[in-house]
């Protein structure tokens, strides 16, 4: 099992988490992962965590599409590639219509379709086997649409990076899920409960049947995971309460909330509905509260360090079964990344 933390994106002021970075990389860690919304953005802070690291890998969980071309995105990737001796990782996301089209100011347009064409432009970057050329719904190169001079040529990256950089996809629906199986090397579920992989086996598979010749040992599955340490079990419980009561509640419109639908195909559906309701209505406490115990534990790792221990060997299974082979955990507690170090590594 491949162990990352996530680095977070920062709120009003940006402070970046370095002593649980290094924390992590000494205890054998392999990645951390920043993020960016409408503040802060991944790339610089991955940049700065590169500049302050040896060994640990840095990626990003995730870019915008929408916020760059794919081109800018390659080089972006090639140049943290090259400066890092290959520790950067592309963690790309569609992000959402609220963000997209309220802060960057381009269309939304289509989510999977956006990141297969975006894939396959930044990878045939990478290979430099000719100049770039592209003829998707989204991207043509050169552009030939509305506006343009005729005078695009194709062209090849005057960088020759020979750092491998995987790419990582996050998505939760079947159709993000099976896209990314097709043409990323990972991709990051919110959330995952290790024992319900069914949710994610058929589009898996559906993305490498699309492939050609790939399996589960070309595609990593690293959820995002929380971990709380401490005696309590239930308070350690509420501020994954909060942030799973504004995914399943808040995110997105009421008939189009992907985080919603995701917690009833895990099998929470009346609380999912019951957390919308009331999340939408303004009454965020009562949401909180409605956010099902069991989901919690199954999803992330609360409690005293043996408790701990205890829940990682639901992960240790189903790492066995080659359903998941990372876990990138929320937590800036260093006894707890020694805790999950020390049974996981």
């Amino acid at each position: 099992m491949k162990l990352g933390i996530l680095g977070g994106y920062g709120g009003r002021k940006l402070s970046l988490p370095m002593d649980a970075v290094r924390h992590a990389e000494s205890l054998g860690y392999e990645s951390v992962w920043t993020a960016e919304a409408y503040g802060a953005d991944a790339v610089t802070t991955a940049t700065w965590m590169l500049a302050q690291t040896e060994t640990i890998k840095v990626g990003t969980a995730i870019m915008q599409m929408p916020a760059r071309t794919p081109a800018m995105a390659a080089m972006t990737a090639m140049s943290l590639a090259e400066l890092s001796g290959g520790r950067f990782i592309c963690g790309l996301g569609a992000s959402g219509p609220q963000v997209v089209e309220g802060w960057h100011g381009v269309p939304y347009g289509k989510p999977v379709t956006r990141l297969k064409e975006y894939v396959r432009i930044m990878k045939q970057i990478f290979a430099r086997q000719a100049p770039s050329t592209f003829d998707g719904s989204l991207y043509q190169l050169p552009y030939a649409g509305e506006g343009a001079t005729g005078l695009g040529k194709p062209l090849k990256s005057i960088l020759h990076c020979e750092e491998d950089i995987p790419i990582y996809a996050a998505s939760i629906t079947p159709a993000g899920v099976a896209a990314a199986a097709e043409v990323a090397d990972g991709f990051f579920p919110v959330w995952m409960d290790p024992g319900q992989f069914h949710v994610f086996k058929e589009p898996i598979q559906r993305g490498f049947a699309k492939a050609g010749d790939k399996d589960m040992t070309q595609f990593d599955v690293a959820p995002f995971v929380t971990v709380v340490m401490g005696d309590d079990v239930e308070q350690c419980m509420m501020p994954i309460r909060g942030s799973m009561a504004l995914y399943i509640g808040g995110m997105g419109a009421r008939g189009k909330n992907f985080y919603n639908d995701y917690a009833k195909r895990l099998g929470f559906e009346a609380a999912a509905v019951k957390i919308q309701d009331l999340y939408l209505a303004g009454r965020k406490d009562e949401a909180m509260a409605e956010v099902p115990a069991e989901l919690i534990d199954a999803c992330h790792l609360v409690g005293p360090a043996d408790r701990i221990k205890d829940r990682l060997q639901r992960w240790r299974e189903a790492a066995g079964r080659g359903e998941v082979s990372s876990m990138l955990l929320g937590c800036q507690q260093p006894e707890a990344l020694a805790v999950v170090a020390e049974a996981m590594l």
